[in-house]
């Protein structure tokens, strides 16, 4: 059974940094493209940022480039978000995602496993 278990949210003040984790099981994490997706209140679920399965290929949202930065440990078989820079808008619940034997993407369709969430909320 795979599991994604989120770590890492909490409150902050406008500018500060915050640090997301996602740890996985029961699947073959080498193998595996991850992702990160967030939702606010009253909006749709937005991409965020995903990584490649060997790291090597990276891909954010518009809105976070330049302030966040998506790395993994294939080792510890988990995917860190570091956000940076952090504005009120970045308020969400933010969920990791991982696409078994797939490449990473932008679309949540072609994930197949999703976490429960974190809570990130930035204070003005």
């Amino acid at each position: 059974q795979v599991q994604l278990v989120e770590s890492g949210g909490g409150l902050v003040k406008d500018g500060e940094s915050l640090k997301l984790s996602c740890e996985a099981s029961g699947l073959t994490f080498a193998y595996t493209a991850m992702a990160w997706f967030r939702q606010a209140p009253g909006k749709e679920r937005e991409f965020v940022a995903a990584i490649s399965r060997n790291g090597e290929t990276t891909n954010y949202a518009d809105s976070v480039k330049d302030r966040f930065a998506i790395s993994r440990d294939n080792a510890k078989n988990t995917v860190v978000l570091h956000m940076n820079r952090l504005k009120p808008e970045d308020t969400a619940n933010y969920t990791c995602a991982a696409r078994q034997y797939g490449f990473p993407s932008r679309r949540m369709s072609e994930y197949n496993n999703w976490g429960q969430g974190t809570q990130v909320t930035v204070a003005s």
